[in-house]
């Protein structure tokens, strides 16, 4: 697997990060039962393939996703590179440390590789929230400071602060290239990494679903579907014709190519100018060995731009708003 550096300060990343999201899940939870075992499967045969990064947050399973993350690396962890996150509404300069210090104890360990604002923080001044994580990071606590779903004025807003941002966690995927826009070209300029997560936009490019009433109900919130659907919040007319008509030539290039839709997509995410690693949840050894068979795949650049192609339109018509679960008016990506 390759490993790429991650801006200028020496943080490496595979190409491919294993999402564990689903790590120590329960029936209630998101992703549904994770089985520990299928856990520790993963994160051994990741580590021997080469995929080096895992990804968790003090919010996936209520913490239970860190503690499952350590509990399979076991001995290993040295191997590892942990990214964490911490919510906003934790992310204040009196309660940012307690919360990065009972994610360590979760994963059991003195220092977290990187160490994340998981959505952009707007109830703190971006000065006092930066100086916590730069204490953090002069004691060793965190090795590399980093933002997830952040947009050009919010890095900006950042790096005012005199904190050297490593690393940006963002969308990104076939049917979500709004940071195609601004977000991408500002992390280049700036020299901070870039994160694409959720490469199958949850299912969507696995090519299982052909229409919008096949998908479950949880994952049709996003903008790419009508705001009338169930549990929807962002009120726009969503692109429904578009996802699916994109979908249909993208399960055809795969056909045509001879390999299965999702490694396309993934290979895809992976291989874009800018990417430094594609983010993608993994729940057993049959999942993580499709993604690193995606990962690994390089397709000619006459495929990649018919994939550009082909989703052209659906990019055009969400338009640069990387928040995919709000309207661009209430956008929490600025």
């Amino acid at each position: 697997m390759e490993q790429r550096r991650c801006g200028p300060q020496g943080l490496n990343l595979s190409a491919l990060g294993a999402g564990c999201w689903s790590f120590g899940g329960a029936e209630q939870d998101y992703w549904g039962v994770q089985d520990g075992r299928d856990a520790q499967a993963v994160v051994q045969a990741a580590l021997a393939q080469g995929v080096t990064y895992f990804d968790t947050a003090e919010a996936y399973n209520e913490g239970r996703s860190e503690a499952a993350l350590a509990q399979a690396l076991g001995s290993r962890r040295s191997e590892a590179i942990i990214g964490s996150k911490v919510a906003p509404a934790n992310a204040g300069p009196h309660r940012l440390r307690a919360h990065c210090e009972a994610s360590l104890r979760r994963l059991g360990s003195d220092y977290l590789d990187v160490y994340m604002l998981h959505w952009p923080v707007t109830d703190y001044p971006a000065g006092e929230v930066f100086a916590v994580l730069g204490d953090l990071q002069a004691e060793g606590k965190i090795r590399f400071i980093g933002v997830s779903n952040y947009g050009a004025q919010q890095l900006r807003e950042a790096a005012a602060t005199g904190v050297q941002i490593s690393v940006n966690q963002v969308c990104y995927n076939l049917l979500s290239r709004a940071i195609e826009f601004e977000i991408l070209p500002a992390c280049e300029r700036m020299g901070i990494g870039v994160i694409g997560y959720m490469p199958l936009q949850q299912g969507l490019l696995t090519g299982k679903y052909r229409s919008a009433g096949e998908v479950p109900e949880v994952r049709v919130r996003t903008r790419h579907f009508s705001g009338s659907r169930p549990q929807s919040r962002h009120g726009e007319p969503g692109a429904e014709a578009e996802v699916f008509a994109a979908i249909d030539q993208i399960r055809a290039i795969a056909v045509e190519i001879e390999r299965p839709m999702q490694q396309v997509a993934i290979s895809w995410a992976a291989h874009k100018p800018g990417i430094t690693c594609a983010l993608t949840g993994i729940r057993n050894r049959a999942q993580l060995d499709d993604a690193v068979q995606g990962a690994n795949l390089v397709l000619p650049a006459s495929i990649m731009a018919r994939l550009d192609e082909a989703t052209g339109a659906l990019k055009l018509k969400l338009g640069p708003n990387a928040d995919y679960y709000q309207s661009a008016e209430n956008s929490r990506v600025k």
